[in-house]
């Protein structure tokens, strides 16, 4: 598909066959998902993990669904009642329509009926997206501030923070596709793709969106908004029962859909690898690309489990300057790269290869400086306590009148506890 003919000419029965279609796919991607991180980290710590309920413990996410939801529903009683339940409706239902513009293969006969396997496009898609995918944030903080619990209220406020700041960094990795593609359409691009993906072209901007997308999820290391330590569960804490179970189905419909759109814009969609699509002619025709599509989303799902099981969780001012003081100024300058490419080789004149040489030397420079750390000056650095001791010690509280106790540390600030 080259353009967007193919879409609004299916009868009301085949939409709501398709959108039905795509509810049940993400709840069960969503209960499998479930598993399958329960089992990776399970292998990785050198556990067994879920292998009771059903075979292998697939139905084992399906009984705590279940028992999640008979749980008993509690609302504290400081809580605004209409905006504490509104909220994990407002998180979970942008979730599932962001797949409404998500191809999952080409034009097949449904029914008798020949459709495109995908529920609607259009020339902005990806910016409905982006734009659909934030009104769940709007549910993060109303449930924090809904709940009133301060704990509740900080872990809203740091999602919104974070979700914010990494969807710039993220918007900005998708200018380079747009660029190359031609389309914001999501059909169209993938069909861009059909050669060469852009996951190899557009390298950098492939790696900030992988950065960003954990980010916008708020999965480890960068799961800031619960941070257990800190704020006993963060923005639900204070939720139970289907309430919850909501939020923590928007997460992992989330999840999903940032790797859908990772495999759309960067891994050629629906299209089959190379190998396969070149000894196979007939690997991008019928239902086929449903399985190159889903074994590319759960390659992205793989690895937010390999991060979860990996890395610790990081202190949250790294977290926040290493957004907005890196990613982003390392996807403007990288945008202005693709741009001069693009013009020169739709205008000529200029070898190709040298300018693609050129701004990669000019990249790496930048890299270089953006990740070297900030050193401060004399002035800068703070006085010596007199009579303070050496670090290493165990913090104690200051004499009334006598000032620190020999030989013990001085009081650690909260930077540093945490």
């Amino acid at each position: 598909m080259d353009d967007l003919s193919a879409f609004g000419h299916d009868p009301w029965w085949i939409i709501l066959i398709k959108a039905v279609l795509i509810f049940l796919v993400l709840v069960l991607l969503t209960l499998f998902n479930i598993w399958w991180e329960r089992r990776v980290v399970a292998r990785m710590q050198h556990r067994i993990g879920p292998n009771v309920n059903g075979p292998f413990g697939l139905l084992q996410s399906l009984a705590d669904g279940v028992k999640l939801a008979l749980k008993e529903d509690i609302i504290p009683k400081a809580a605004d009642k209409a905006v504490f339940i509104l909220a994990p409706i407002l998180a979970a239902i942008p979730a599932f329509v962001t797949f409404s513009v998500i191809p999952f293969g080409p034009e097949v006969d449904m029914f008798g009926e020949r459709t495109p396997l995908q529920l609607t496009d259009m020339p902005v898609a990806v910016l409905f997206v982006m734009a659909i995918a934030s009104i769940g944030i709007y549910g993060i903080v109303l449930g924090g501030w809904s709940s009133g619990s301060t704990y509740s209220l900080l872990g809203g406020l740091r999602s919104s923070a974070q979700m914010i700041s990494y969807e710039v960094a993220m918007g900005l990795a998708l200018v380079a596709v747009f660029l190359y593609a031609g389309s914001m359409s999501t059909s169209e691009i993938v069909a861009a793709q059909k050669d060469v993906w852009f996951g190899f072209v557009l390298v950098p901007s492939f790696i900030i969106y992988m950065i960003a997308m954990v980010g916008e999820t708020n999965r480890a290391p960068f799961d800031l908004p619960e941070a257990e330590g800190e704020l006993v569960g963060g923005f639900h804490t204070e939720y139970s029962s289907l309430k919850f179970a909501l939020f923590f189905l928007a997460e992992y419909i989330n999840m999903a859909t940032v790797s859908a759109l990772a495999t759309t814009l960067f891994l050629g969609g629906w299209h089959a690898p190379w190998p396969i699509s070149q000894i196979w002619p007939g690997s991008n025709e019928g239902y086929w690309p449903l399985l190159w599509f889903f074994g590319k989303v759960l390659f992205f799902v793989f690895i937010f489990i390999w991060l979860r099981g990996s890395l610790p969780r990081l202190r949250y001012d790294q977290f926040m300057a290493f957004g907005w003081k890196r990613l982003i100024p390392i996807s403007l300058l990288w945008i202005v790269a693709v741009a001069t490419i693009r013009a020169v080789t739709l205008d000529g004149g200029v070898d190709r290869q040298q300018l693609l040489v050129i701004i990669g030397i000019m990249a790496a420079i930048f890299l270089v400086m953006f990740l070297i750390p900030e050193r401060k000056s004399e002035e800068d650095e703070e006085p010596a306590v007199a009579g303070a001791p050496s670090s290493g010690g165990f913090p104690v509280p200051p004499m009334p009148a006598g000032g620190p106790v020999r030989g013990a540390a001085a009081p650690l600030t909260f930077r540093e506890e945490n």
